[in-house]
């Protein structure tokens, strides 16, 4: 009853407003700006004709495909300020990803695979995947990458790149899909190969999937046309505004270091920018008592 009351009230102050010419219908809105103003509008996306990744296409004609792609669109097109900062971040590191990528014989595509990882950071998963490629520790090791508590390679992101290629490479392998292939890089491929064998399909997009699974690729897909296409969502920015990779030269040396901050000094530069680009030295030293080769970059001068 009370409820009924305080609505039947709140109509009635709003029909008064309106008669006095307080405000216009038009701006009874949540996103009222002000008594003058237009106000703010979240528009529905229009879908791509047709939408690929890695050269396969996308079946847009189901209507769930098309539901899923748009969730993930509309996600990431209103989370304004993460896909600005990834736009920035790609301009510094893609280039490099990309060559790796071409290099490896893995479609450029990948490259939107690292974003939805971690946002192209060295970034953390509450399950311990570390990186821009989010590797986890086993899986970095069987494929030759140094995990311990002096270094860990998966935030070398040369190494870390180089190793994901070689795991796409094997689960294209097997599922003969790039789209398989991207999806087990979450799920994982017995994982995969046993929901494939279950569900009598061959498809990415014919399987039955958990929700972090069935977002996956889908997710690609969205973070691909919008960074592909940063105006057509409404993102706005000049070359100046994006983030640039920073030149360095490489040590190379197969010895111990006692003090990273005296071997930065030495360097011309401080223990912070040595750790900026060489977050794979994970303390104040670097043990290597098996006198394995290292290669530390250095920015080059003038840039910081």
């Amino acid at each position: 009853m009370k409820f009924r009351n305080l609505l039947l009230f709140t109509i009635t102050l709003l029909l008064v407003l309106v008669s006095a010419n307080e405000i216009t219908p038009e701006l009874i809105t949540a996103f009222k700006v002000d008594r003058e103003g237009e106000s703010y509008k979240v528009y529905a996306l229009r879908l791509p004709e047709s939408i690929h990744f890695a050269g396969e296409k996308t079946p847009l004609d189901a209507p769930d495909i098309q539901e899923r792609l748009d969730k993930e669109l509309l996600v990431n097109t209103y989370w304004q300020s993460n896909m600005m900062l990834l736009l920035k971040r790609a301009n510094k590191y893609f280039p490099l990803i990309e060559e790796i990528l071409e290099e490896e014989g893995i479609p450029s595509d990948f490259k939107y695979l690292a974003v939805i990882e971690s946002g192209l950071e060295n970034v953390r998963s509450p399950k311990g995947a570390k990186g821009f490629w989010q590797l986890m520790p086993a899986t970095a090791k069987e494929y030759g990458l140094e995990v311990n508590t002096n270094v860990d390679e998966r935030y070398h992101i040369e190494k870390a790149t180089r190793v994901a290629c070689k795991y796409l490479k094997k689960a294209k392998n097997r599922f003969g899909s790039w789209t398989l292939a991207a999806a087990s890089y979450n799920r994982g491929m017995y994982g995969t190969n046993r929901l494939l064998d279950r569900q009598l399909v061959d498809s990415y997009y014919d399987l039955l999937l958990n929700s972090e699974t069935g977002r996956y690729v889908f997710r690609i897909l969205a973070v691909k046309e919008i960074m592909a296409n940063p105006e057509r969502y409404g993102f706005v920015f000049n070359s100046e505004d994006l983030y640039n990779p920073i030149p360095v030269k490489k040590i190379g040396l197969d010895t111990a270091i006692a003090n990273l901050a005296e071997f930065a000094k030495e360097k011309e530069i401080n223990y912070k920018i040595l750790k900026i680009h060489n977050p794979w030295l994970i303390e104040n030293h670097l043990n290597n008592k098996s006198r394995k080769y290292y290669e530390i970059s250095i920015p080059e001068a003038g840039h910081y």
